[in-house]
């Protein structure tokens, strides 16, 4: 099939300038929350004269250009929404006597704690069982080093320390739940900034490897840090990256191109097999990354063991944008994206549903794109997979601490501005979520010990990040995790809401027990939303190695549970109860459930559509672009 060059939008259509206001609902509702605010273009009220439409354009000139300098010097966060947040929580605090004796009785009780606990390691023979437990995620005091005198009663009272402001922070009455859940997680991102751990001085592991090489430890990390510091100016892959080049380490399943737009090219995967199932698989990644989490080294590659099993698979890669694609729509990333994959894939197999699978964001397109299909009467899905995409909002963990109104304002002030939202911002706010395991543990160990951590090919992949076209972005932030318009039904394509109780086709659902991103209670709430069957498996693992979850991986389990669309409601943890568990690997559960929905195997396709252009081998040369 010939490549294709397609105009996103008429030269006449320009995503507004001030979007700061809330749009426009999709469709008609019954929402009984605020009135919406004003349109987003106050220029158009046939009230204003010329001399009003200047001022207004340029005061909004000049507010978009204050908040887009001060979103890159906060990489991102809105001031304003940390300021009401810990207004709030001043405020209800100040007038809650109450919780302020409470407060005070607890710190006394935790210093009468923290003395006798010093008294204790005074005394021989010189050890005493801590007064306080780290939380079971937190490993910064694991060494035994800990708990010598004085670095047990250092670490013993910096828990304490966090315990009580986390008392402080909560349950503070008359505090919204937002409010409350973001003041609570700046007090303790605040907190293990300041953590014994990452001070050289207060931590033992340092001091004793310092005095062992002499200092050698805190020259390297030294080293380290300027060498880090340079690649990030310079734009560059951090140290060791380079050993997982696309097509050559990672990304090297043998395939073709076989179409190609502005936003996608479509990659076939060659047959391993001398015969594949009559149904081929449609993989949709999110493209707030590069599609080789699916296809890393050879394995550990989703994709090559799906081959390897006798389907025929193909691979969406986006092409990663530039802030010339500012007015690139998420509505744009479903046409140019799955239903051209699907119109593409139908040229080459015809008259065979498909499999389709998405992964994070792309599952959450997929679904949209189902729902319309099946509102519509496109019936070329055969089945639907789900890995670790959400559906519903409400529950999205921590970082829905990132998404209200102040701060998607803030964030499309900069993107209007860049055109995109650059991957630092959103690598940024994921490693927040997750600090002491992805900023200060390293930083501990590349600065402070002077090692440098075994890069690996996921570590590399992470690295290779993604940009975000503006106004998708904000699309995606305001309607799915803002507003949750696909949950309520509201979410509109083609002018008409679409309704995931309208899909049909069976579901997968894959949900990972350490998700961070999308938090497997949420994954979950598509049981809720569906009336077909929906079989839910729950990983071991985390958002990403949860789903490279190659067989032979030592300690991975998974636990699955059909529910079909007759069956009474089960809650997560009622779920958990009722579900099958199983050691080892998920993919072979999943390869199993496939075939089950799958034709009996026959000759493999042709590579490509009939007299298509040679687009050239995988892995295409959308994923190189930077």
């Amino acid at each position: 099939m010939p490549a294709t060059s397609i105009q996103m939008h008429p030269p006449d259509h320009v995503w507004p300038v001030q979007a700061a206001t809330r749009p426009k609902p999709l469709a008609p509702t019954n929402d009984r929350r605020a009135d919406p605010a004003p349109t987003n273009d106050r220029r158009a009220d046939p009230a204003l004269t010329d001399a009003d439409r200047e001022l207004l354009m340029t005061s909004e000139a000049i507010d978009l250009a204050l908040h887009a300098a001060a979103a890159r010097l906060t990489g991102g966060l809105s001031p304003a929404a940390l300021a009401n947040a810990w207004l709030d929580w001043g405020v209800h605090l100040a007038f809650s006597p109450g919780k302020q004796t409470e407060l005070l009785v607890k710190a006394a009780r935790k210093s009468s704690r923290l003395s006798h606990f010093l008294l204790r390691t005074l005394m021989p023979p010189g050890r005493a069982e801590p007064c306080i437990a780290p939380l079971p995620q937190d490993h910064r005091f694991d060494d035994p080093a800990w708990q010598a005198w004085p670095f047990n009663l250092v670490y013993q009272s910096f828990l304490l320390n966090q315990q009580w402001w986390h008392n402080a922070t909560t349950g503070v009455r008359g505090v919204s739940r937002a409010h409350e859940n973001l003041v609570a997680f700046t007090a303790r991102q605040m907190l293990d900034g300041v953590s014994p751990s990452n001070n050289p001085i207060t931590n033992p592991v340092v001091l004793s490897e310092t005095l062992r090489s002499g200092g050698a430890n805190l020259v390297q990390g030294a080293l380290n840090a300027m060498e880090d510091a340079r690649r990030a100016l310079a734009g560059s892959k951090p140290v060791g990256a380079e050993g997982f080049a696309v097509g050559r380490e990672v990304a090297v399943t043998p395939g073709r191109v076989v179409y190609r737009n502005s936003l996608i090219e479509l990659i076939q995967y060659a047959p391993t097999t001398q015969a594949v199932r009559p149904e081929p698989i449609l993989i949709v990644p999110a493209w707030i990354m590069k599609y080789y989490i699916l296809d890393l080294s050879p394995q550990n590659s989703l994709v090559r063991h799906l081959v390897g099993q006798g389907f025929s698979v193909f691979m969406i890669s986006w092409r990663n944008p530039g802030p010339e694609d500012r007015n690139i729509s998420f509505d744009d990333y479903r046409r140019l994206g799955i239903m051209a994959a699907l119109d593409a894939i139908a040229a080459i197999v015809p008259d065979r549903p498909v499999h389709a699978a998405g992964y994070c964001l792309g599952g959450t397109l997929l679904s949209i794109a189902a729902a319309a299909m099946a509102r519509d009467g496109d019936a070329r899905l055969a089945s639907l997979t789900l890995f670790a995409a959400q559906v519903d909002f409400t529950e999205a963990g921590e970082l829905t601490l990132f998404i209200n109104e102040s701060e998607i304002s803030f964030l499309e002030s900069l993107m209007q501005s860049d055109g995109t939202l650059d991957a630092k911002q959103m690598a940024g706010a994921f490693q927040l979520l997750r600090s002491n395991d992805l900023i200060w543990s390293r930083m501990v160990n590349s600065y402070l010990l002077g090692r440098r951590e075994a890069m690996t090919d996921l570590m590399a992949w992470n690295a290779d990040a993604t940009r975000m076209p503006a106004r998708m972005h904000a699309e995606y932030l305001r309607s799915l995790f803002h507003d949750n318009d696909l949950a309520e039904g509201r979410f509109a394509v083609g002018g008409r809401p679409v309704a995931l109780t309208d899909i049909r086709a069976p579901v997968f659902a894959v949900g990972t027990e350490r998700d961070h991103v999308a938090p497997w209670h949420s994954v979950f709430k598509l049981i809720l939303l569906s009336d077909t069957e929906v079989t839910f498996l729950l990983a071991s693992g985390g958002h990403n190695a949860g789903i490279v979850s190659e067989p032979g991986r030592p300690h991975r389990h998974f636990r699955v549970h059909t529910h079909r669309a007759t069956d009474r409601y089960l809650d997560p943890e009622t779920w958990l109860q009722a579900a099958r568990l199983e050691q080892g690997s998920w993919w072979p559960e999943w390869t199993a459930w496939l075939a089950a929905r799958s034709g009996p195997p026959g000759p493999p396709p042709r590579m490509g559509a009939s007299g298509s252009q040679d687009l050239g081998p995988a892995p295409g040369t959308y994923v190189r672009e930077g």
